[in-house]
Order: structure tokens, then sequence, then C-alpha cells
């Protein structure tokens, strides 16, 4: 009878352990599975994100083979459709995506208003090739944090062009406007390259993103997309959209 008893007791605490066992297991199944699920999801709305920029530039040029121009920048955060006002200023032509006018979505996947900066004289028409620089200068950082030229250089010429226009998300963290029109806090320190493009009228950042403070440019997580001045004239030159 006690050997009975104590094989009974055995048999209990083995279910028992490999009931922990499993209980645990499950925990550290569900952690893995918790911490990949947002790195997955981050992925996703990220290339969310770059597809709504590709779509965007994609539409930009539409809009200038149908008008002759690219549009100016949309009325603010909250009104997508394109200022009624001429912009004769880089300033004045930096802004958001004027997403209504171009029938597009209008911010990226964490819920900010995309951005829109144009060289003004890109959104007259009729837009003259032969004259007209384009002025929008993209920088990066090589392996050791240099700053080169992407996209055009330091002085934009009419044999040296840079970009007509930029358009760029200003990713998950640190700055940027909600769709509901709220100006988003500075979460970081450090973070010069992701301010520099909060501010840009002119030369803006694109570079690999990064969570280190410590490197060259500090942590980013900017997507940005420079429309490409020979397809702007193709699709407008096809489109008899030029002089």
């Amino acid at each position: 009878m006690a050997a009975c008893t104590k094989r009974a007791a055995k048999r209990q605490g083995g279910a028992a352990l490999l009931l922990l066992l499993a209980v645990a297991g499950l925990g550290a199944a569900t952690l893995l599975i918790s911490v990949f699920g947002k790195q997955n999801l981050e992925a996703l709305r990220e290339r969310r994100t770059q597809a709504r920029l590709a779509q965007a530039s994609d539409a930009l040029i539409g809009f200038a083979a149908q008008h002759g121009r690219l549009p100016r920048p949309a009325v603010s955060a909250t009104d997508g459709r394109e200022s009624a006002e001429p912009c004769d200023s880089e300033a004045a032509c930096s802004g958001f995506l004027p997403w209504v006018a171009l029938a597009v979505e209008g911010a990226d996947s964490w819920g900010k208003v995309l951005r829109y900066s144009v060289t003004p004289e890109y959104t007259r028409a009729p837009l003259l090739r032969i004259s007209a620089v384009a002025t929008k200068r993209v920088q990066t950082r090589d392996g050791q944090g240099n700053l080169l030229y992407a996209v055009g250089q330091e002085v934009c010429l009419l044999y040296a062009q840079c970009a007509p226009a930029v358009v760029f998300s200003q990713g998950r963290n640190n700055l940027g406007t909600s769709v509901a029109g709220v100006a988003q806090a500075n979460g970081a320190q450090n973070n010069v390259d992701e301010q520099g493009n909060d501010g840009a009228v002119l030369s803006f950042m694109q570079r690999a993103a990064s969570d280190n403070p410590a490197i060259p440019g500090g942590v980013f997580d900017d997507l940005l997309l420079p429309l490409p001045l020979p397809t702007l004239y193709e699709r407008m030159a096809a489109a008899r959209a030029l002089p």
C-alpha cells in the first residue's frame, strides 16, 4: 500500500513538473511571438509607407502631365486640397502633400501626414524646361557618417539639376503632424538629421534608419523620396504639357 502511494506521488510530481515546463515554454513562445510580431508589424508599416510615397510620386508626375506644373502644398495638415495661394518662396512651397488634389492616401502608416516640398518655379505653368532649375538637394551619409549628396549638389544649376520636389514620411518616432493636425513632440536627443528634415525647405536627408543616438546624425526613421526630374520631363513631354 505504501509503495503504491509513493508511486502515485512520484507520478503526480512528474506531471506537475511537466505542467510547469509547459507553462514556461508557452510563456517564452508568447514572448517571442510578441517580439517578432511587433517587428513584423513595423516592417509591414514601413513597406506600406514606402508604397504610399511611391504612389504620391507617381501622382505628382501625373498631375504635372495634366496641368503643366506640379501642385502647390496642401491647405493644411487636415485639408488636403491644393492651396490656392501662390507659393513664390521655398518656405511657402514646403508643407504637406495635397492628397485630395492627387487622389492618394495622405498619411503614412503611423498616422502622420506626408510632407511635401516643391521648387516654386515648378508650380507655375507653363513650365519652361530650358530655364527651370530644380532646387531640392538630398543628402545621405557614408559608412563613417560623412555627408554626401544622393541627389544634386551644393549649387543647383540648369546643367547640374537637383530634384524638383520631395515627398517624405517622418516615421514612427519623433516629430511630424498627426492626421488630426496635432504636431508631435520630439522624443529623442541628438537626432539632428530628423530635426533637419522637419524644418527643411531646400536640403533634405535620406539615410538608413538607426536607433543609435551616438552615431553622426543621431536616431533616424524618416522615409524620403525625391521626385526624379528626367521622369517628370518625359511624362510631361509625352502628354504635350511642356512648351
